[in-house]
């Protein structure tokens, strides 16, 4: 009997009971299990970028704003939602260590008169989402001047901290009283909320900039003496990040995970055989110093969710990088690991003139999913970001709704 019609025949004998007296009736319908993926969205609060629409607004509006994301996210069959609470070495709820973000009034430090983490958590679980709160671990500011920082604010009262690099102000990650207080500043949401995550973007040490150095120099020389390179050292500041966050937030809340969604392309297997066949000019292991391979192959965290921004292209096809490549790459580094994978996908490119012609079929998105769907290792999409879930102009997000979404998911566990 073919593979078919031996299905055939199970499903029929599964439909079908025996009566007392030797009859066949039709069986109970079975309801059907609650699948068991992730779907997620990004809301990001730097610039205003997704929520709030622009600094200012009233309380009211604000909350206003932040629950319509919610109901949206309900709407589109979502069941997280991943929310920017620490975007610039600030908060998003009344920190005893860090000001006000200045993305709430335009002030920082200044009150806004509501908590707007605490209502993300509240309203989010009244919806059956998930809170995932996002935090940016060692960026500082988004301009170089610290004389522009509220006075009180941890990097003036700690000029040592700081390194300016590309226009922009960030800790040291070098420094291990910078690790403990960024530490305590995110530990501090952990212990106050009842946080379904713990979230880390892409930015660990910044991105490179052409021409200029990320001055660690003196860090290097007290702290880097077991290490041959810089390289090396740097790697194993952000690995102890990651493994005492990590250990830090299971004492606190045993049932809150630790993710954490770095640039989609580890290595290129020019310089790493290991690495993926792909020609990115960025490496997150040589130019963010985050070994995101072997946070996930040593289980440290609960989930990776790597940003695969990337058109899904024939795998003959020389790309920098190619979503059809870079799948079946991470598929393969989960597989036997504790670690759940996920896939960043870049919505936000969906219906943008500038992009190539391909994200401007509104079926691209929906093909990503069809393609991750091949590879079991892979336990749901994140979606960057709220803004296009809302807005859709070519209506990318209702085909991956209509394609992909039509049953509820719970968030794998």
């Amino acid at each position: 009997m073919g593979r078919l019609s031996r299905r055939a025949f199970a499903l029929a004998a599964l439909t079908t009971v025996t009566t007392a007296s030797g009859s066949a009736s039709a069986a109970p319908a079975r309801r059907p299990r609650e699948a068991s993926e992730m779907r997620g969205v990004w809301v990001a609060t730097v610039a205003n970028r997704d929520w709030p629409s622009r600094a200012g607004l009233s309380a009211a509006d604000q909350r206003a704003e932040l629950l319509a994301h919610l109901d949206k996210a309900v709407e589109s069959g979502l069941n997280t939602v991943v929310f920017q609470v620490r975007p610039t070495a600030d908060a998003l709820w009344p920190s005893p260590y860090e000001p006000w973000s200045q993305y709430l009034t335009g002030t920082q430090g200044k009150d806004p008169g509501w908590d707007p983490l605490g209502t993300a958590v509240e309203e989010a679980h009244a919806r059956g989402l998930e809170l995932h709160a996002w935090f940016n671990p060692y960026r500082i500011s988004n301009q170089a001047d610290p004389t522009k920082l509220i006075s009180s604010h941890p990097a003036r009262r700690h000029p040592e901290w700081v390194v300016t690099y590309g226009g922009k102000l960030y800790y040291n990650p070098g420094l291990p009283a910078v690790r403990a207080f960024v530490q305590k500043a995110i530990l501090d949401a952990v212990k106050k909320y009842p946080l379904d995550a713990v979230h880390f973007d892409d930015y660990f040490y910044p991105y490179p900039v052409a021409g200029q150095t990320f001055d660690d120099d003196a860090a290097f020389d007290e702290y880097g003496g077991g290490f041959s390179n810089r390289a090396d050292w740097r790697r194993d500041n952000i690995d102890r990040l990651v493994l005492e966050t990590a250990a830090r937030i299971k004492r606190i809340r045993p049932t809150t995970q630790f993710g954490i969604s770095p640039f989609g392309v580890w290595r290129n297997a020019a310089t790493d055989p290991l690495g993926s066949d792909t020609r990115a000019g960025v490496q997150s292991y040589d130019d963010n110093y985050a070994d995101t391979r072997k946070w996930v192959q040593k289980g440290w965290i609960d989930y990776l969710v790597p940003q695969l921004y990337w058109l899904a292209q024939p795998l003959d096809q020389q790309v920098p990088a190619n979503y059809s490549v870079l799948v079946p790459w991470w598929s393969e580094v989960a597989r036997h690991s504790r670690t759940k994978l996920y896939i960043g996908e870049a919505l936000y490119k969906a219906g943008d003139p500038a992009q190539p012609k391909q994200w401007q079929d509104p079926a691209e998105l929906s093909r990503h999913l069809t393609l991750a769907a091949e590879h079991p290792e892979v336990k749901g999409h994140v979606f960057f970001a709220a803004k296009e879930v809302g807005a859709d102009p070519i209506g990318a997000m209702a085909r991956v709704v209509a394609d992909h979404y039509q049953r509820p998911a719970k968030v794998p566990r």
